[in-house]
């Protein structure tokens, strides 16, 4: 078949079943399939396309029309300009984690810090920091086995295994070392808001990755009473949170004894990341 005809009846399905990203969802498939960039596919639209590769591509579609994110399909997702593996267990990840890693890569920028990343999933926030911090070495620990391996996978991808541990660890357990960076993005979801999710996130993501108990503050709460006795003093953690929750996490970040450094804003202007440091003992 030829390639224009495919994808114009592949994007025609995803917009009967109420894809909104029809066109692009249908061209980032296929150029996946066929290991060729989008561009190649749009400059060669009249390409004659093998039977099997159609036939991988239509179960593909099919997957897509059921709400499957993209990401699980394909197996891969780009996150501060790299492809990250991921699958069922691992949280997909999203733009305004970026906005963490920016923050934190200014901060240490040049400098030298070991870094733990409390609840890693696919390693992609400890990766991240650890291409642009390039005398830096981190931990990340996970209860799931399958991200662990995930990132595992991703460290020797992008040639970071040598500066990167990833653990299969509670992290409420954990013990190990002292460091100058802990990051994290809990689950903070509350409970009762986990029902409006849409599709795509419900029934594929991890929903442990994701609820965050009744207020949305449980797992917050034990990452923070973590930190303050994994973190050297002045140690800095760095914590992507919910919408509407900045007030009361930085009213836990000061009980605990952390002072608020920075907070970086998201697209809609909502606090989703704060940055504090340790200057005190609970």
């Amino acid at each position: 078949m030829i390639l224009e005809k495919v994808i114009k009846q592949a994007s025609e399905k995803l917009k009967f079943s109420n894809i909104d990203s029809h066109e692009l969802d249908s061209e980032i498939i296929l150029s996946n399939l066929m290991g060729v960039t989008r561009e190649f596919l749009i400059t060669n639209n009249n390409l004659d396309i093998s039977k099997n590769i159609v036939k991988k591509y239509n179960f593909s579609i099919k997957r897509r029309a059921n709400k499957e994110p993209v990401a699980y399909i394909i197996g891969t997702k780009e996150f501060w300009s790299e492809n990250f593996s991921v699958n069922y267990e691992t949280l997909i990840p999203r733009p305004e984690t970026e906005l963490l890693i920016y923050k934190v890569i200014n901060i240490f920028k040049y400098k030298k810090i070991n870094i733990l990343d409390i609840g890693t999933g696919s390693g992609c926030i400890l990766l991240s920091i650890l291409k642009e911090l390039n005398l830096s070495r981190g931990t990340g620990i996970d209860v799931s086995a399958k991200s662990v391996q995930t990132a595992k996978k991703n460290s020797e991808n992008l040639n970071l295994s040598n500066r990167s541990k990833f653990k299969v660890f509670d992290f409420k357990k954990f013990n190990i070392g002292k460091y100058d960076l802990i990051v994290s993005n809990p689950p903070y979801i509350p409970s009762k808001d986990i029902k409006n999710l849409s599709k795509d996130i419900i029934n594929y993501e991890p929903l442990a990755a994701l609820d965050g108990g009744v207020d949305g503050l449980d797992l917050i709460k034990k990452v923070i009473y973590k930190s303050k006795d994994l973190l050297k003093q002045n140690g800095l953690l760095a914590l992507e949170i919910g919408y509407k929750q900045y007030t009361k996490v930085s009213s836990i970040l000061k009980h605990y004894g952390f002072r608020e450094t920075s907070k970086e804003y998201d697209y809609n202007h909502n606090v989703r990341c704060i940055i504090s440091t340790k200057v005190g003992f609970f």
